[in-house]
């Protein structure tokens, strides 16, 4: 089987809900890290590209139709390349490389582009249609995020409690106190800010021009999301629940933003230019119970681990996405994981960048290859918990 190589990697900035991005299209932000892809890499026969795997959690909008495709053409991609939107909710973008990965594996490609995009601050509310003729019974459903067009047959059997409340449920079951949660969360911060101040992203970040109707386009190159806050007033923040422990300071955020890799056998590469940056040595997914999706970071992890004969010891870098602190510290607790660890999202996570869905997998995998580069380590484990139960694992190897 051959290997798979990410040769490069580019993400816009993640946006604040209703901030930077929140005037640009889904499939128009999901065109920017395409073209910014071509830009950087004007060796390569664009023509020669197998397929564009794109991941995109919501799909109710303006990025229905095949986000994947719509960016594709709209990225300036000849349109004999194919392309194709994938959705495993929040690992959608992650899964979307493995997907890309698993084709050149298996010799049904060579040269891909895996990405994903969500503009979360667009989702629409949608109405189902009457259940009966002139029905005056249907409501709006906000498709920002979580459940909407409950089946009640599936909520009696498995629960559909919204996000924050799967957190507290791994609160209850596992004992985390709410101080350890907004300890992490201000790590997370802490380490952001840091990160930032080091000038670290501005290597992997592209920057977006956002039209506007009467002036100058705004170019937007930072993330919105991160905010300098101190540990008393995280603490000090209401909770979600009446009696419970997740806030909006230990959470991720609702965020717009895009990214994409370019991956490639080693012919490929060779052929068109590339110098591959990283080797894919498999991804894994598990399914867990729905009130508690937090924890499938833990049997993808272990699965994924298993299968490549390594351990978390043989990894460098742990990028866990960072839904809400409570979630982190169930799966680094349950894998034997000091909450300290300074393998654990050493750039700061997503409570501190923000989570657009599609595209936080992406996010994972791009500064995972960015800091092994810099810092020399050798193997990252990135790994995701999904909505309605399941998780997801993948590690990357520095060449």
């Amino acid at each position: 089987m051959k290997d798979a190589f990410i040769c490069d990697v580019i993400r816009t900035p993640v946006g604040r809900y209703g901030g930077g991005l929140a005037t640009v299209r889904a499939d128009d932000l999901a065109a920017v890290p395409i073209s910014a892809l071509m830009e950087r890499n004007k060796d390569v026969d664009w023509e020669a590209v197998d397929d564009v795997v794109y991941g995109c959690a919501n799909q109710a909008g303006e990025d229905n139709r095949n986000v994947g495709r719509m960016a594709a053409l709209l990225s300036g991609l000849p349109q004999e390349v194919a392309a194709t939107t994938v959705n495993r909710l929040c690992g959608s973008g992650l899964n979307a490389i493995g997907i890309a990965a698993n084709a050149i594996v298996a010799s049904e490609g060579e040269l891909m582009i895996a990405g994903g995009v969500e503009s979360m601050s667009r989702a629409p509310f949608v109405m189902g249609k009457s259940e009966a003729p002139f029905g005056r019974t249907q409501k709006l459903e906000d498709t920002t995020m979580g459940w909407r067009f409950i089946n009640t047959k599936f909520d009696n059997a498995f629960g559909t409690d919204v996000m924050p409340k799967t957190a507290e449920n791994l609160v209850n079951e596992l004992g985390i106190s709410r101080e350890d949660q907004d300890k992490f969360a201000f790590w997370s911060q802490e380490k952001a800010a840091a990160t930032i101040a080091e000038g670290y992203l501005t290597k992997e970040i592209i920057a977006v021009s956002v039209p506007q109707k009467r002036n100058n386009p705004i170019i937007l190159d930072q993330d919105e999301h991160p905010r300098t806050s101190s540990m008393e007033k995280i603490a000090n923040l209401r909770p979600i629940f009446k009696g419970g422990t997740v806030t909006a300071g230990n959470a991720s955020g609702i965020n717009d933003g895009a990214a994409a890799t370019l991956i490639a056998s080693e012919n490929a590469a060779h052929k068109h230019g590339l110098t591959p940056r990283a080797r894919i040595l498999g991804m894994a997914v598990s399914g867990v119970p729905p009130r508690t999706m937090g924890i499938g970071p833990v049997p993808a992890s272990q699965k994924l681990l298993t299968r490549l004969g390594l351990s978390l010891d043989d990894m460098d870098i742990l990028e866990l996405n960072e839904a809400f602190a409570a979630q982190v510290l169930a799966c680094t607790r349950t894998l034997g994981i000091d909450d300290n660890d300074p393998r654990i999202n050493p750039q700061g996570g997503a409570i501190a960048f923000g989570h657009p869905l599609g595209m936080s997998g992406v996010r994972l995998i791009t500064t995972a290859v960015n800091q092994l580069e810099r810092t020399g380590g050798k193997r990252a484990l990135c790994t995701m918990c999904v909505g309605v139960g399941q998780g997801i694992a993948m590690v990357i190897e520095r060449v």
